[in-house]
């Protein structure tokens, strides 16, 4: 991670840690860049979510694109998949993508993908860093190589109609609930299952700038349970703000975690010959059940650190299909590069059908162990985590859990804490093994006062 950039983009509040200045400035480089470093006019598609600080960054990009010899296609309010996939297929140097995924209306981020739709290499962020820092000079553009902004909804609606066209089955008479978390789906999640012949329940899809998120979406999954049972749903799906992650419930009203969809259309995969290399890509915090069900059924799996970009690279290096996070980030990679909430939502759906079986019976095998996870302020990350006195606590527990749990301690990518986290069969045992490793950390004088 950069300066500035973080495992998904640049983010932080609104006008203080990430402002109109700092998107001028991205463009402007961007701009230089792709198109006049290397004699040419470069593409540039962007989209936002429905937060009000959207707007503000997306002409602020636009204004240091074309300043610097760019056209800027702007795809208006849409989701980060969706940029995704028309900076790969439409020709574009890149894509950026505006957006704070699922974080409140306040905060907002710059995503930056490259022609392939996949998140920016870590070189060209860099030099996107050290411009905003004044290392690097960009020169204007003047007379005819100024650029220009192009109005590319056509952009949006070509990904509406990708998207149905990935279904293989008619969703006719099925009843699917929505929760659009007032963010980036509400205006293509709707028209996507209603082509496809469902009879479609939404809800938060009412965006003003400022309720993204607010009380709904995969973050509060719990409106969509109730939503689901009030109304006798077959299922329920449920996107974040820029809809990249999606969470479902099924017909009874359970949660099924992005660790379930995994299992499901990992185990759906390799029954029709489809899993290559036999493997699933996790990160290491999916659930202790989710591998005991794809050991049962002979389903390989890798851990990555905890990121879909760590999953994604995963993927390309190894030719692995699937993959993903617990929190409903998904990869098919034969699809997309990038989690795809509504996508995913498509793929649940041809499982069902396929299977003619409700969801509550396909997610029936993935058992979650009990889970406790505490966070503890350390003064230095390293020295914590590399205590030998620390280490051997955790070989400890790691040894009496046996394979009946695991314990997982990391640091933090942001903040200077270490994660410590048991999975067990009682929640008891949890508490117990976590608190004896944090109990090393304070007494070797590694928490901060």
């Amino acid at each position: 991670m950069g300066k500035y950039f973080g495992t998904d983009g640049f983010r932080g509040e609104a006008n203080k840690n990430l402002n109109y200045e700092h998107a001028i400035k991205i463009g402007r480089f961007l701009g230089w860049y792709y198109g006049a470093r290397i004699d040419k006019k470069a593409k540039v598609v962007i989209g936002k979510d429905t937060r009000r600080s959207s707007y503000m960054f997306e002409y602020a990009l636009c204004t240091g694109l074309m300043a610097s010899g760019a056209d800027a296609y702007i795809m208006h309010v849409t989701t980060t998949p969706s940029v995704s996939y028309i900076a790969r297929v439409d020709d574009f140097d890149c894509g950026i993508m505006i957006s704070a995924s699922h974080n409140p209306f306040y905060d907002n981020g710059i995503k930056l993908l490259n022609s392939h739709g996949e998140k920016m290499d870590e070189e060209t962020i860099l030099l996107v860093e050290d411009y905003i820092d004044g290392k690097i000079e960009v020169p204007m553009a003047e007379r005819d190589k100024i650029g220009r902004t192009v109005d590319y909804v056509a952009g949006r609606n070509r990904y509406i109609g990708y998207l149905i066209s990935m279904s293989k089955y008619s969703f006719k008479d099925v009843k699917v609930g929505l929760d659009c978390a007032n963010g980036a789906a509400w205006s293509i999640a709707k028209a996507v299952f209603d082509a496809l012949g469902a009879k479609t329940y939404v809800m938060n899809a009412d965006p003003d700038g400022y309720n993204i998120n607010t009380d709904c979406g995969s973050t509060h999954i719990e409106h969509l349970q109730q939503f689901v049972k009030e109304n006798r749903l077959d299922i329920g799906f449920a996107y974040d703000g820029d809809a990249d992650r999606c969470l479902c419930v099924d017909e009874q009203g359970n949660v099924v975690t992005g660790d379930h969809i995994l299992y499901i259309y990992g185990k759906y995969m390799k029954e029709r010959g489809k899993l290559i290399n036999n493997k699933v890509v996790t990160t290491v915090m999916s659930n202790f059940g989710l591998y005991k069900a794809l050991d049962a059924i002979g389903i390989e799996y890798e851990k990555t650190k905890v990121g879909d970009k760590y999953v994604y690279e995963n993927m390309v290096k190894t030719g692995n299909r699937i993959g993903g996070e617990q929190s409903g980030h998904i990869i098919f990679s034969k699809y997309a590069t990038t989690g795809d909430g509504i996508l995913t939502s498509l793929k649940l759906m041809e499982v069902m059908l396929a299977k003619e079986k409700p969801m509550s019976e396909l997610a029936a095998p993935v058992v979650f162990y009990p889970q406790v996870l505490k966070n503890v302020r350390v003064k230095s990350k390293p020295e914590a985590q590399n205590d030998p006195d620390v280490q051997a606590a955790v070989a400890s527990v790691a040894d009496a859990l046996g394979d009946s749990g695991r314990i997982l301690v990391r640091e933090s990518g942001t903040e200077p804490v270490i994660r410590v986290m048991v999975e067990a069969g009682t929640k008891e045992i949890c508490e117990k093994y976590v608190d004896q490793v944090i109990d090393v950390i304070r007494a070797k004088g590694h928490l901060t006062e």
